[in-house]
């Protein structure tokens, strides 16, 4: 690596895949929130791990018949490439019993998918491929590779392009047919959203999350058998699966487009079930299955603040990054002594304009970055920073694959107190909510009424 510090935008890895951040975004229109008011969701780019471990090969001309959705045919290779999405976003860590279930609730999905695509075409909604293509070539780029890369990657992981394309499609065509078809009967009365407003103001300083939620249906038949499937999930999950690639593949609420997010509420606006398991509940925290009407639903606590109040993790700071990269090969030895050298010539760091003379001293990487929000960056790394003078420096962290880094404080503007969010912002949001309600039932009325035919 070069000694000449390089100056360049600030990226601190993450420990998550970036393929489950695009599973919770592929066509980009992501339906609104279920939440009456919202303050924003916060976004971090995530890193593309370097060890996906590949999993078995579909073979795509074997296409046998699954399922018959009025006259359109889930073929087994459908499933196993959809399949091959989710356990790719997790890691590859799904045991050999797990898959056969995830693979029934792969083929719900498609048939969902599928009677969406069917409505829309039946209301003379079609999506372009060149939509498509463009949808297709943003999932690419999120990956930092050429459609035709991703493609090969896609292939490696026992998936393939026209998988995910048709996803795109039905999620851009189910956006479409309930812009269209939903929305505008939808209306929300000034007078509803002036009492929340006046709710927001009287619970200013009171708790309020930002929720992740998977809800699945269930009838009393099923009961046992859905809350069996909810604990299942939530195992994974705690082993390590992505909370946002099982929202998305097996969620049954309208915010499984979007990972399950619902975005930030406060207790009052959860039903009693769930309120009463959030504000139990820390940051990072997962929860379920919890009874509510219609069936169960899995919660995990994304974040937490104070409603109206500045929080200090909305801090932006200007930091700038010192990294050792390993050689590969390098022994456990070699990596102590060189990471004690940097932790001992980097304690020394005083100032920022110090620390890219000493970058160069130690042949490090040197990067920066005026515009980091303390709340997108990792837990252990927020306690750190907010205990930092300007121009001190956290200790070194890292690991042998990763090298050893450290972070140095330039700048830092401290949040002012939360804005409340706008009469418009509230007013849209609540249609966002009735439109999601009116959906789940649309869906539920076209499974209702589809002839399915199993193989």
């Amino acid at each position: 690596m070069s000694s000449v510090a390089r100056s360049r935008r600030l990226q601190v890895k993450l420990p998550a895949a970036i393929l489950a951040a695009t599973l919770t975004c592929l066509s980009c229109v992501a339906p609104a929130q279920t939440v009456d008011d919202d303050g924003g969701l916060p976004s971090a780019s995530l890193d593309l791990p370097k060890d996906l471990t590949i999993f078995g090969k579909s073979d795509p001309n074997v296409r046998k018949a699954t399922a018959v959705i009025n006259g359109t045919i889930i073929t087994g290779t459908d499933i196993d490439q959809r399949l091959a999405l989710v356990i790719a976003a997790n890691g590859g860590k799904v045991p050999e019993e797990e898959k056969e279930r995830l693979r029934l609730q792969v083929l719900r999905n498609l048939i969902d998918e599928t009677l969406q695509i069917q409505e829309a075409a039946a209301n003379d909604i079609k999506i372009d491929k060149a939509e498509i293509e463009q949808s297709y070539e943003r999932v690419a780029a999120n990956f930092r590779q050429s459609p035709a890369q991703f493609e090969t990657y896609l292939r490696q992981q026992g998936s393939s392009s026209a998988s995910i394309k048709r996803q795109i499609e039905g999620e851009l065509a189910w956006s479409r047919l309930l812009r269209r078809n939903v929305q505008p009967f939808v209306n929300v009365g000034e007078d509803e959203v002036r009492s929340v407003v006046d709710r927001l103001k009287a619970a200013k300083g009171s708790d309020e999350f930002r929720i992740g939620e998977i809800y699945l249906s269930a009838t009393p038949e099923n009961a046992q058998q859905i809350s069996t499937n909810a604990r299942n999930i939530i195992e994974q999950i705690k082993q390590g699966g992505s909370f946002q690639a099982y929202a998305r593949q097996f969620s049954e609420a309208s915010t499984a487009a979007v990972g399950g997010d619902l975005g930030w509420v406060r207790p009052g606006q959860l039903p009693d079930e769930l309120a009463q398991a959030a504000s139990d509940m820390s940051v990072g925290q997962i929860a379920g299955p919890i009874g509510v009407p219609g069936g169960f639903s899995i919660i995990y606590v994304m974040d937490k603040r104070k409603v109206l109040t500045a929080d200090p993790r909305d801090a932006v700071m200007s930091l700038k990054q010192l990294s050792v990269a390993f050689p590969k090969g390098t022994t456990r030895d070699q990596v102590n002594s060189r990471a004690a050298a940097f932790a001992a010539a980097t304690k020394e760091i005083k100032g920022c304009g110090a620390a890219t003379t000493v970058g160069q001293q130690l042949g490090a990487d040197v990067v920066d970055n005026d515009n980091v929000r303390v709340r997108d960056l990792p837990p252990q790394l927020q306690e750190m920073l907010l205990g930092l003078q300007i121009g001190e420096s956290t200790p070194p962290f890292g690991s042998i694959d990763d090298g050893v880094r450290v972070l140095v404080l330039c700048g830092r503007d401290d949040p002012q107190d939360a804005s409340q969010p706008s009469f418009d912002q509230i007013m849209a949001q609540m249609e966002d909510d009735r439109v999601n309600k009116r959906a789940r039932i649309y869906l539920r009325d076209l499974r209702r009424d589809a002839v399915i035919d199993y193989n």
